[in-house]
């Protein structure tokens, strides 16, 4: 305990804070009426102040001369604190922290927040035909007098509120805003921001460096601190008939359930009890979830399309009806040759990728990409207006305690404030930087080395499966040597992955970022960069070079002098990438979803089966939870991950990236990643509300460096497809063959009769064995036969495709980029009306505020004269 305490609401082992107390303020919160589950965990004992913080700490801890400096000084800054110990485990100790009203102003006034200045009506929206249809938060408006996916506006009564004009806080001028109770003119979220700026920023030792609640949480002198939940999120009685009991459970009714996973989010509540940034999140995951619908429309009918005309394709006929063509062996020491035709079934499931609709798809989904983030930002516009996040960022941006106690020998003047500040010196500043980024440099060589090893796999499965003594493994090679390789792949990407985030974490925090919104960025794009090469490393290495390099007959390449590199298929390399992606992003996607839901599930599972087993504090065993304060249930729960939302957007835009930038050889990504994100939003929207203590309800105005990151996933999206067109897939050599080699290439584009043997060169198999009698195998090139003049030289065809190529590339890219501009020029980042309504409203609050300050100057007159009245004798 604290030596010295003489605080009569803290705890002492004399104090009533014990079971019985706790059993003595049940039974008069019922005699009151109220709900103890609820009331108990929301209020200090004399049930009147509520809970703003919970500080979590073990009475076992030796460091408890800090603990007893910071609460100290917590109290100094004006807050409240109360101790209770838990009915868990009786090592375990909650410091209530409660804000007083004076305290509230004096930080908010501090913090810049804006408060109501005056009501006045909903502010009307005037959106825009096209952009009315595209606003969704989980699906796409179904026009229909009664809309199905639209949440019943008296399933949420407390979001039917008049709208309000607001303005920075201020003590001096309280007499401008709108105070009608003073416990309710602060909300929950608000509170518990002021609390979590004080715990900032709160010293926990005379030394001037030592301060904060993140360190005193790093060094154990306290094991959590949170806000707390607003009570339970489940009732005995249905929400219809008896409403909700507080907003946590209207989340799970109206959010959180299964059930209604068709339903818009109701984002202003997601707003109010977790904070804009939370509610930001959602938003852009649900506008990215509704405009996957189009997208996986049109990929279906790509992938319908192969489906339809794989039978009639001529390329793949060719392949099934070339039982005489004689391909060369795979490998040199047990492998024979084989016929073309065993690959009839490979052929076909080719075509369903690599079929006429690729190139319209590639190009729609360039289109598509630039569309959704050029939306998305009137969207977020919207979103920044009517949550009253306008140039927040300018005016509450703040120093990170670690910064603070960092740098605080070295200051300057900020030329945007005119306040002394700490300051980085910039060779402090390069020096970090240059060991930060030759950390990522030695990370991603770490990714490339395991790709390589990976590849040395594939060459060797390779060799053994084209000579494995089982038929069927030997006849499918390509897929056998493709799966086994692409899962051994995905162990290595999801086991590095847990190296990268310890080493982002380090090397962040060694780069001393300024500010929170600095340190997530620079976090962000570390981990970004980290898992993006991870993931797809290997996926560029069999789009782009994959076949490339491996040779001719009696002139192969070889990896080590040893192993052969690998060839492609005869009819083209994309259903390796296809297979690469589509197992990767499958498998993917459930190990995330386990991660993000089953594992917090098995924890609380794990720590309810040893509350059982436990004692209270009383020493009664504590068999329903619902008994419990809120404090108590709440620390049973899982924080929310240290990187905040980081994990979430991450997981997203990579998958954003896995949707576009291979889709041309992937046209069911985008269905892929709609199935998944339905769940995802209920998952996650799941985990929030039930799984996770309450997260500190942060502010933000957007989603922060993962636009950028978002934009130029969409331009590396053009060029790669482009790529995979021209390289990988086998378009560009039919059109050339088509219109240029084709039997009827003046009469029609479609005539491909005979591009199968065009495709495919000889070889004589004599010079291998050294006999006199010739043997001829096919070889999938273009190359001159052994009985031309310069013998397996390349052909004028092959220099035909390459021209082809090089030209689709850059009329392909000069194409898409040439529409994704004037798109983006045609759709403004925010809509003319939002415009008009910001300036009309600068001009009101103008006008009110004068209006204000007269009316205020008045009543002071008025009250001074009668004053005088009464005194004059």
């Amino acid at each position: 305990m604290c030596p010295a305490e003489d605080d009569k609401d803290e705890y002492t082992e004399e104090s009533e804070a014990t079971a019985s107390h706790f059993d003595d303020l049940i039974d008069s919160l019922l005699l009151q009426g109220r709900n103890p589950s609820d009331a108990s965990g929301l209020f200090f004992r004399d049930g009147k102040k509520r809970i703003d913080y919970i500080l979590v700490y073990k009475k076992s801890s030796p460091l408890v001369e800090k603990r007893c400096t910071f609460e100290k000084n917590l109290r100094a800054q004006g807050l409240m604190l109360e101790k209770e110990p838990s009915l868990t485990n009786n090592d375990i100790m909650f410091v209530k922290i409660h804000t007083p009203w004076d305290t509230l102003c004096k930080y908010a006034e501090q913090m810049n927040i804006r408060m109501p200045f005056r009501q006045v009506l909903k502010r009307p929206r005037r959106l825009g035909f096209l952009f009315s249809i595209l606003m969704t938060t989980s699906a796409y408006k179904v026009w229909l007098p009664r809309n199905p996916m639209k949440l019943d506006k008296e399933a949420l009564p407390d979001l039917e509120e008049t709208d309000c004009y607001t303005a920075p806080f201020s003590r001096a001028r309280m007499h401008h805003f709108t105070i009608n109770n003073r416990e309710t003119f602060f909300s929950n979220s608000t509170r518990s921001r002021i609390v979590h700026h004080v715990l900032q920023r709160t010293k926990y030792e005379d030394g001037k460096l030592k301060m904060g609640i993140n360190r005193l949480l790093g060094n154990n002198t306290y094991e959590a601190a949170f806000p707390p939940h607003e009570g339970g999120y489940k009732s005995r009685h249905p929400i219809k008939t008896h409403g909700a009991q507080n907003h946590r459970h209207l989340l799970y009714e109206r959010w959180a359930r299964w059930g209604i996973w068709y339903k818009y989010q109701p984002l202003d509540l997601i707003r109010r009890y977790f904070g804009e940034k939370i509610g930001l999140y959602f938003a852009w995951l649900g506008w990215y979830t509704g405009m996957l619908i189009p997208a996986a429309l049109v990929g279906v009918f790509v992938f319908l399309y192969g489906l339809f005309t794989m039978d009639s394709s001529q390329v793949s006929k060719e392949i099934c009806e070339a039982t005489t063509i004689t391909m060369c062996p795979m490998c040199e020491e047990t492998c024979k040759p084989w016929r073309l035709s065993d690959s009839c079934v490979y052929a076909k499931v080719t075509h369903l990728f690599d079929n006429g609709g690729t190139v319209f798809f590639a190009i729609f989904m360039a289109i598509w990409a630039t569309v959704f983030l050029e939306f998305w930002k009137r969207r977020r516009a919207e979103l920044t207006y009517d949550w009253d996040l306008i140039d927040w960022e300018e005016e509450e941006e703040e120093l990170r305690p670690q910064f603070e106690a960092k740098y605080s020998r070295v200051e300057r003047v900020n030329p945007i404030s005119g306040k002394p500040e700490p300051f980085q010196p910039l060779s402090d500043k390069l020096s970090r930087l240059m060991v930060s980024v030759s950390g990522i440099f030695f990370m991603i060589s770490l990714v490339l080395t395991a790709v390589f090893a990976v590849v040395v796999f594939r060459l060797i499965a390779m060799e053994k499966f084209a000579s494995f003594n089982w038929h069927f493994v030997k006849k499918n090679w390509q897929f056998a040597t493709s799966g086994t390789g692409v899962c051994i792949n995905f162990m290595i990407i999801m086991s590095l992955n847990v190296v990268y985030e310890k080493v982002a974490y380090l090397l962040t925090n060694l780069e001393h970022p300024r500010t929170e919104s600095e340190w997530e960025n620079s976090f962000a794009l570390k981990m970004f960069l980290f898992q993006f090469v991870n993931l797809n490393s290997s996926t560029f290495y069999i789009a782009f070079f994959l076949g490339r390099f491996a040779g001719r007959p009696g002139k192969y390449n070889k990896l080590f002098n040893r192993w052969r590199l690998e060839e492609c298929h005869p009819s083209g390399c994309l259903i390796d990438l296809c297979l690469q992606m589509g197992v990767i992003m499958f498998f993917k996607q459930i190990w995330n979803n386990f991660m993000e839901l089953g594992y917090p599930l098995l924890q609380n599972w794990w720590s309810r089966r040893k509350m059982k087993k436990g004692g209270g504090t009383a020493g009664q065993n504590v068999e329903n939870k619902s008994q419990l304060p809120q404090w108590d249930r709440d620390w049973n729960l899982q924080p929310m991950n240290a990187h905040g939302l980081v994990d979430e957007y991450l997981e997203m835009v990579l998958q954003f990236g896995f949707t576009t930038i291979f889709v041309a050889a992937f046209p069911l990504a985008p269905l892929l990643a709609l199935l998944n994100n339905i769940i995802e939003i209920r998952l996650d929207a799941y985990k929030f509300v039930t799984q996770w203590r309450r997260p500190m309800p942060a502010r933000a105005t957007d989603i922060g460096i993962w636009h950028g990151i978002l934009e130029g996933i969409g331009v590396l999206a053009v060029i790669t497809n482009a790529f995979v067109i021209a390289i990988t897939s086998d378009y560009i050599p039919r059109f050339v063959y088509a219109f240029k080699y084709g039997p009827c290439m003046d009469r029609a584009y479609r005539c491909l009769r005979g591009y199968m043997n065009s495709s495919l060169s000889v070889f004589d198999m004599s010079v291998l064995k050294n006999s006199s009698e010739s043997e001829y195998c096919r070889y999938r090139d273009y190359r001159a036969p052994p009985w031309s003049k310069v013998p397996y030289e390349f052909t004028l065809q092959f220099w035909h495709v390459l021209a082809a190529r090089l030209a689709f590339i850059i009329v392909f890219e000069h194409l898409v980029f040439g529409i994704k501009s004037f798109i983006a020029y045609l759709i403004p980042d925010m809509p003319k009306d939002l415009c008009d309504r910001m300036r009309r409203e600068k001009y009101l609050m103008q006008e009110m505020m004068y209006e204000a300050e007269l009316e205020h100057l008045q009543k002071e007159r008025k009250k001074n004269g009668l004053r005088y009245h009464h005194e004059w004798p």
